[in-house]
């Protein structure tokens, strides 16, 4: 490369369509998953406080806004429950139940919008008493056991027409277990998202109160979701993820995490998504109503950021919204 004043940077920056020519990355609808709340509560729409502009969802509305997000260019929703508190019990039995709401919303969905993915969480907290992601014994939590759970979980998911089964509960070996479980009962061709490296994050805590496990929950989950100092564990997580069966691999928290994206991206060659979590989300809506960040242009910047480290794609709240921006 020449020097100055031969070579000359700023040459390419000089216009917009010179910039949109050479962009070495792009971020559109089709990178994105929009991560929806669907709740029984019997309320349409549902406001979570702590996220500004997330809804809460009943069955009814999330079709809608399912037909919605397909028609702004969104492949999937990821989607998770919030379901009545009397449901609730230690050992999340309500997640295995096939009439329930998460079963539901899925034949609703595929039944009025077939062309739109749903991805749907395959964990126990949202429907245990304590809010864990496992079956609780004297202050532990079981892997094996729950693990158990999860396949039953996965099967329900399965059988009423998920197509992306996601365990995100870190639990030892449910890869394996849920992608033989499918096998034998017919899914073949039933995805697997694995929460492949899911931090111990503060970030969680907006969620936590749009699932309604943010007052119940005993502890903390440092036992089973990763350590935040750790690199190498997150690659060895991924390659038996890997191994066992699952065809993509997620990283939660997003941004914090961005280093273990590229890792992630960098070594195998599979897809990659980032989970820009709630926390994530908040932060931008709070520092935006405050006019400290123009809170538009700053959501589009940390989802390019994501694809500059590697990501396929990006599970986020803001799903609906950015792809509207970009599709103008």
């Amino acid at each position: 490369m020449g020097a100055f004043p031969a070579t000359r940077m700023r040459r390419l920056r000089q216009s917009d369509w010179t910039r949109r020519l050479v962009r070495e990355r792009h971020v559109t609808p089709d990178d994105l998953v929009w991560s929806v709340v669907v709740t029984d509560s019997g309320k349409d729409r549902d406001p979570v406080g702590a996220m500004p502009g997330v809804e809460r969802f009943s069955v009814k509305e999330l079709v809608k806004e399912a037909k919605i997000a397909r028609d702004l260019g969104i492949p999937a929703i990821a989607m998770f429950p919030h379901i009545d508190p009397a449901k609730k019990d230690e050992h999340g039995t309500e997640a295995l139940n096939p009439d329930g709401l998460v079963p539901t919303a899925i034949k609703a969905i595929k039944d009025a919008v077939p062309d739109i993915g749903i991805i749907c969480d395959v964990a126990l907290d949202p429907f245990t008493s304590h809010g864990h992601d496992g079956v609780l014994k004297d202050g532990v939590i079981l892997n094996d056991e729950t693990v158990e759970r999860l396949v039953e979980q996965a099967l329900v998911q399965a059988r009423a027409g998920c197509d992306v089964i996601a365990p995100s509960d870190m639990m030892d070996g449910r890869i394996g277990a849920v992608r033989d479980a499918l096998e034998g009962d017919g899914h073949t061709d039933t995805l697997i998202l694995s929460y492949a490296a899911k931090y111990a994050s503060g970030f969680y805590g907006p969620y936590r109160e749009a699932i309604g496990s943010a007052g119940v929950l005993t502890g903390d989950k440092k036992t089973y979701q990763m350590d935040p100092g750790n690199i190498s564990e997150a690659l060895r997580e991924v390659e038996l993820d890997l191994d066992e069966g699952a065809d993509m691999v997620m990283v939660k928290p997003g941004l914090p995490y961005l280093d273990i994206v590229k890792s992630v991206s960098d070594t195998f060659a599979v897809p990659v998504l980032a989970f820009q979590v709630s926390g994530e989300y908040a932060m931008i809506e709070a520092a935006a109503a405050n006019g400290w960040i123009d809170g538009e242009r700053v959501m589009l910047e940390t989802l390019l950021a994501f694809r500059r480290a590697g990501a396929s794609g990006i599970v986020t709240y803001f799903a609906p919204r950015a792809a509207r921006l970009l599709s103008n």
